[in-house]
């Protein structure tokens, strides 16, 4: 009986701590993709880019700016993106979404082997 009062005396506290934990959360305008950048005093700053039909139009066009900065001699290869209340993170592995800047992320498009692109499991496994 103790322990179970322990246990919930536990999950009490934790609940507690995981409810003031700062939640980044995305603007949640229909249909806008937004390119996120990060300023010096630690918020975040909302370029609209697009009006996107859905989250993987928003992706690629990301990918397209990110491209075309990096030819320009940009140097940033990981960029944020906001889409309908979602992150997203354009890194090396893909695109990842999030509901929140410090939540966990979840695998939206993958890299092909020659850098494009893909929904997961639309690529053969070799």
């Amino acid at each position: 009986m103790q322990r179970l009062i322990l246990l919930a005396v536990l999950l009490a506290a934790g609940a507690a701590v995981s409810a003031c934990e700062q939640r980044t959360e995305p603007p949640g305008d229909a249909g806008i993709c937004y390119h996120v950048v990060p300023q010096k005093d630690g918020k975040l700053k909302y370029f609209k880019l697009v009006n996107a039909p859905n989250l993987e139009t928003c992706a690629a066009n990301l990918e397209a700016m990110r491209i075309k900065f990096l030819r320009m001699g940009g140097s940033q290869q990981d960029i944020y993106g906001a889409y309908q209340a979602n992150f997203l993170f354009l890194q090396q592995e893909g695109v990842f979404t999030s509901t929140s800047l410090e939540g966990p992320r979840y695998i939206a498009l993958v890299r092909t082997g020659d850098g494009r692109l893909a929904v997961p499991g639309a690529m053969p496994i070799q």
